[in-house]
Parts: C-alpha cells; sequence; structure tokens
C-alpha cells in the first residue's frame, strides 16, 4: 500500500511578532489577549489555502462560521475581525473570501516523508538516552545518515532562494513552497529548478511565474534533471540551425528566379 505524502503546515512567528505596534495596540484593546489567540487561530485555519478564509454562508456570518472553527466566542470574533480590517491584516479579496496578509510570510511546511525521518532522529536520540545500545556504531551511522539527507535538502534550498534573489527579486513563502514542491513532491532535480531560474534572468522575464511556467511544462514533459533539460536544449539548437540552414537556401533559389533576366 503506498504511503500517503500528505504535507503538515505550521506558522512561524518573527522573533518581534508581538513587539509591532499592531499586536500591540490589539493586546491593549478590552480582551487584548483573547482577541491575539483568535488571530493566531485564524492563522492556524487558514495555513493549508495560504492565508485564505472563506465564508460558505453555511452560519449567518463570517464570524459564526470562524466560531465554529475555532471555539471562540462570535463577538470576540467579531471585534477581532474589525481590529484586523483596520490595521490592514485583513483583507477581503472576493463576496466570501478573506486574506490574512501576514500569514505568507509565516508559512511552514513539511511532506509527510519528511516529517518521519524527523521524527525518526528524534526517537532515535531518546532510545540513545534511556538504553544501553548494544551496536553503538551502526546506530551512529544511521543518525548520521538521516541528518546528511537532511541538511543535504536543507542547503539545495538554500541555493534555490539564493539564487532566486540574486537573479530575480524576492521570494515569498508562498513562492517558496511551490517551487520546493517540484523537487520533494515531483522528484525534480535542484539543478533543474536553478536552470530555470537562470532562463528566466538570461530573457529577461524576470516574474516567479514565468519560471513556474518553465518548470511546469517541464514537468509534464517528464524532463526532471538537468541532463534531460541539456538534452532538450541541444535538440532545440539542432532543429533552429537546420531550420536556419533550410531558410538561406530557398532565399538564395527564390534569388536566383527572382533577379531580372539579362536579356
Amino acid at each position: 500500500m503506498a504511503i500517503s505524502n500528505r504535507r503538515y503546515f505550521w506558522i512561524q512567528l518573527n522573533q518581534d511578532f508581538f513587539k509591532s505596534k499592531e499586536m500591540k495596540l490589539l493586546r491593549k484593546i478590552a480582551g487584548g489577549d483573547t482577541h491575539t489567540i483568535i488571530y493566531l487561530k485564524m492563522m492556524l485555519i487558514s495555513l493549508e489555502d495560504k492565508g485564505r478564509i472563506y465564508y460558505d454562508g453555511l452560519a449567518e456570518s463570517l464570524a459564526e462560521e470562524i466560531a465554529l472553527m475555532i471555539d471562540e466566542n462570535v463577538e470576540d470574533i467579531k471585534i477581532t475581525l474589525l481590529f484586523l480590517e483596520s490595521k490592514g491584516l485583513l483583507t477581503k479579496q472576493s463576496e466570501n473570501t478573506y486574506f490574512l496578509e501576514q500569514v505568507p510570510e509565516m508559512v511552514g511546511s513539511e511532506t509527510a516523508s519528511a516529517r518521519r525521518v524527523r521524527k525518526h532522529r528524534e526517537s532515535q536520540k531518546v532510545l540513545h538516552c534511556n538504553t544501553e545500545v548494544t551496536n553503538r556504531n551502526g546506530d551512529i551511522d544511521i543518525d548520521i545518515d538521516i541528518e546528511k539527507e537532511i541538511d543535504i535538502e536543507t542547503d539545495s534550498f538554500d541555493v534555490i532562494v539564493k539564487s532566486y534573489q540574486s537573479r530575480i527579486g524576492v521570494l515569498d513563502g508562498i513562492q517558496f513552497e511551490q517551487i520546493k514542491d517540484f523537487v520533494t513532491l515531483d522528484g525534480m532535480e535542484v539543478e533543474v529548478v536553478l536552470r530555470a531560474i537562470e532562463l528566466s534572468a538570461d530573457n529577461g522575464k524576470r516574474s516567479f511565474s514565468y519560471i513556474k511556467g518553465i518548470l511546469t511544462n517541464w514537468k509534464n514533459d517528464g524532463i526532471l534533471t538537468l541532463a534531460a533539460v541539456e538534452e532538450r536544449e541541444r535538440k532545440f539548437k539542432e532543429n533552429k540551425k537546420t531550420q536556419s540552414t533550410t531558410s538561406g537556401t530557398v532565399r538564395a533559389v527564390r534569388q536566383v528566379y527572382d533577379d531580372p533576366l539579362p536579356f
């Protein structure tokens, strides 16, 4: 039976999150701590939709539907919503769609496979602390291998971020997760992502949508390795050269027959 590679989400609060003017003002109003908790809970329920909260019309208002999801008082939620809207932290994207502006920069996630690796490493540490290991060298090798796998993955994504931000621009949390999925979910080599960034910058198309379009086309064509990308580029250049040669020959033939006769 195939193991589901479900994705888990969480929020990563900046160290100065509670020192921001907005959070200080929120905590100063009556019941401020309650409203702060409501805001954090709203962030959590919006993670899978990248900061979006949808009003399904099942209750009389958005506040009532949120109350059903987070088990908080409706009136407290209404006050929280009013505050967030007044400070630009909550915006209305459509009739039934609301967006928490701070969420994209706080989103963290990992696949189920990465989660299993992390939990395995944690369990190994517990075993080392509480039991006598009969084959200690073997256990150390297993732990090192797992750590190497995680470190290599982290370093690879750091390279992608640095390349993107140096050649394209700022990469936000949502965009990073979408690029990351090409590697973790679709099995694409990191070098392929780097090549897409390079092509985008060299062609003067410095936008995330352009890079995503390249990667999506490659994925759909089964091009997941750098070798496959280079082979495709080689064939493209050969075809272009052939077309250029053929076009030149046609022009030459036309010139012969188009020139006026000497008599």
